[in-house]
């Protein structure tokens, strides 16, 4: 079988070096060269390998010396576009996994990916159990009144809301087909979090957190508690790999992962 040729867009980054150490373990994936705008080497090693990659700062480069069949991308928010439209003209599909992204650019991202005939993936979290935890969320509510978020994150984390608690706000209000009830304070001064959809978000922004977000769902006389936790970035990988196989053939942009699980609406 031939394997997917794959290169890594912000390579250097924490979840671009759990992505390269995953990919070297999945038979049927290929890394073939690497991207990072820090990049000063012209070569990076691979793990457990005396082989190594092609690596610069120059993505258009890269794609064409290595000529990758998937982009998996864990840049920047400002960086996406830019590689988006670079990528989408050479025919090469991606899967993106930098947050941050907002409504016009998914438009111009699905706009390009179906204009040239490749697939995008796009989620907000590559987590399993993130990816249930937001699916169970829609399921309850469509039966509570309230509901509050509370995400947490490591510190270095620069986006807040993160895009894992706006998908899930957004995808909660959509199913339950109007906003949720929200308290209102007497004293405009105090803060409840950014709302979305009347759903309170707060984010906690530590050292020592990588991830974890709960979702707080209630009714009079009751609450109803879906959390998830994340440990390490490992966790993320099953999800990055599926895409990257999965996203070969597709046309446009394909946001969430729960479409490529299957999931349901509700």
């Amino acid at each position: 079988m031939i394997p997917t040729k794959v290169i890594v867009h912000g390579v250097l980054g924490r979840m671009g070096q759990e992505v390269v150490h995953a990919l070297c373990r999945e038979p049927g994936l290929q890394l073939v060269g690497a991207v990072d705008i820090q990049a000063v080497a012209n070569r990076i090693p691979l793990p457990n390998s005396k082989d190594s990659v092609l690596l610069s700062s120059d993505l258009e480069k890269v794609i064409k010396e290595c000529k990758p069949d998937v982009i998996i991308d864990f840049s920047t928010a400002k960086a996406v576009l830019p590689a988006v439209s670079l990528a989408v003209r050479y025919g090469t599909n991606m899967v993106i996994g930098t947050t941050g992204l907002q409504t016009d650019e998914l438009r111009t991202i699905d706009s390009l990916a179906k204009e040239y005939g490749v697939g995008v993936v796009v989620a907000s979290n590559f987590a399993l159990g993130a990816v249930m935890m937001i699916h169970l969320a829609k399921t309850a509510a469509k039966y509570f009144d309230s509901a509050e978020i509370i995400e947490k994150h490591h510190h270095m984390k620069v986006d807040a809301p993160s895009g894992t608690a706006l998908t899930t706000a957004k995808a909660m209000a959509d199913t339950r087909g109007k906003p949720f009830n929200r308290p209102i304070s007497k004293e405009p001064s105090v803060s409840r979090g950014q709302q979305i959809e009347g759903i309170a978000i707060h984010s906690v922004r530590l050292p020592g957190i990588l991830a974890n977000q709960e979702v707080i769902l209630s009714s009079p006389g009751q609450t109803l508690s879906i959390k998830h936790d994340t440990v390490n970035r490992e966790c993320y990988m099953p999800g990055v790999i599926l895409a990257t196989k999965e996203v070969n053939g597709k046309k446009g942009l394909i946001y969430g992962l729960e479409k490529l699980l299957g999931l349901k609406g509700v």
